[in-house]
């Protein structure tokens, strides 16, 4: 394509737009956020109570059509859009139809204040959580990210910054350049659109089945937003600065020694779609990446003239997620929660990781230890089980760093992740998990003593 001002400009603007509504960080009422957010808040404060019953309805289209697509109806095959999102496997229909399950009983708060076994499954610490809590407010960012962001896919973004950083990436992490928008991206905004991005380059044959897997587990890093929220959770928001810099430098090493080591590491270099991935080396007639990123962004462009093309992308990504993701979080992320707040299997699989804290030197290592697991369920239940059973707060400033280094809760990125294409299953993610914990825990407790007892 014509390096001319024109066709520039069709790179530069869609992209520049993309990147201030998902990377541009801006702080409002006192906290960081980006723009995108900001509009989601916004929609699902107008929208407020419709939501739940929004949620719950598109659950069980989901769990309808999935099953009715075992039929193969021509309503369904005839349109490869409706295919796609619907067709599925017996295992995650069923997923899709207990999710339903839930969503329905959650949103009538069914034995909800009684002693029912059933209210296990609907309560505000369960099923009510997921449903009010999460859900919606994951519908709303799904749509508004789905229909946009094809701005950062779509337009050459990616093309041009994969090109500058693969020198960089691909020895470090061992992941394409264009992956850097997907950690930025999550950084800034939230996991969920780190694992969104990462799904679509995916499907779309820009990431092999390898890189997928270690961007999604991997660089879908916890917003500075959570974060906060983790750290005010266990009153330390005094160490913020260096509670933050522990994150960063945890994050890095796990990006550089985890996909290096299975299951990662014996994941194929196979694509859904073949040849969209970018070359490894500089191409002849090229003397800088520079260069080369700027035709690898207009010959992007040149595949997009068509306006509606951009629109088809936008509802796609948006159905996708809708009807492929949430009833996933709804099943999986209900059963979690249970399992953490009505069982003893995560204080039983926290047992392995007490020595380990005693020989690491952290007070209450008992406490600590009931809390290294649970985190695989939600990111917030252990600096919630910290601040009511830990008194140290060396052993909270621990806990509050791990949960958000683990990366992977099923209540949300993990479950989405089960949800997409992304060849990653459950099995995968625990072990993936135990490696984050265990990595996290090496680095901050030596910090942590560093921090507490100089």
């Amino acid at each position: 394509m014509e390096r001319s001002a024109a066709n520039i400009a069709k790179f530069v603007i869609p992209s520049v737009v993309g990147i201030l509504l998902f990377m541009v960080p801006v702080h409002v009422d006192g906290a960081w956020t980006i723009v995108v957010k900001l509009i989601a808040d916004a929609i699902g404060g107008v929208l407020g109570g419709v939501l739940p019953l929004l949620c719950v309805i598109v659950i069980t289209i989901s769990a309808v059509l999935g099953v009715a697509a075992f039929g193969k109806p021509s309503f369904i095959t005839s349109y490869p859009m409706v295919s796609e999102t619907f067709a599925t496997t017996p295992v995650w229909a069923i997923i899709r139809v207990v999710g339903a399950v839930f969503g329905w009983l959650a949103y009538f708060q069914v034995g909800a204040e009684t002693d029912s076994p059933i209210g296990l499954f609907t309560n505000d610490g369960t099923g009510g959580f997921v449903l009010n809590d999460l859900i919606t407010v994951l519908v709303v960012i799904f749509l508004l990210a789905g229909l946009l962001l094809p701005l950062l896919l779509d337009f050459g973004l990616l093309e041009f910054i994969g090109a500058l950083l693969t020198r960089v990436m691909r020895p470090l992490f061992k992941i394409p350049g264009r992956a850097a928008v997907d950690c930025v991206t999550s950084w800034i905004g939230d996991g969920t659109l780190g694992v969104m991005l990462a799904a679509n380059q995916y499907d779309d044959g820009y990431y092999s089945a390898r890189e997928a897997s270690i961007v999604a587990t991997t660089f879908s890093a916890v917003s500075i937003t959570f974060s906060i929220v983790v750290l005010s959770q266990v009153d330390l928001m005094e160490y913020f600065g260096i509670y933050y810099l522990a994150i960063c430098l945890i994050g890095v090493v796990c990006a550089i020694v985890v996909p290096r080591i299975p299951p990662l590491s014996l994941k194929k270099d196979t694509y859904l779609v073949e040849g969209n991935a970018m070359p490894e080396t500089l191409p002849e007639g090229y003397t800088s990446l520079t260069s080369y990123g700027i035709d690898l962004a207009l010959k992007r462009v040149s595949e997009c003239q068509d306006p509606s093309q951009f629109l088809r992308n936008g509802v796609a990504n948006a159905a996708g997620m809708w009807f492929g993701v949430l009833p996933v979080v709804m099943c999986i992320g209900t059963l979690a929660l249970v399992l953490a707040n009505y069982t003893p299997v995560f204080d039983w699989l926290g047992v392995p990781f007490l020595p380990l804290l005693e020989a690491l030197g952290v007070p209450e290592a008992a406490a600590a230890s009931k809390t290294m697991i649970v985190g695989f369920t939600d990111m917030f239940t252990p600096s919630v089980i910290a601040a009511e059973t830990v008194t140290s707060p060396m052993t909270r400033f621990i806990i509050a760093v791990i949960s958000v280094t683990q990366l992977i809760y099923l209540s949300e990125v993990g479950g989405m992740i089960l949800g997409s294409k992304i060849p990653v299953g459950l099995g995968e993610l625990f072990l993936l998990f135990l490696e984050r914990t265990l990595i996290s825990l090496l680095i901050v407790a030596p910090l942590a003593h560093l921090i507490f007892h100089g």
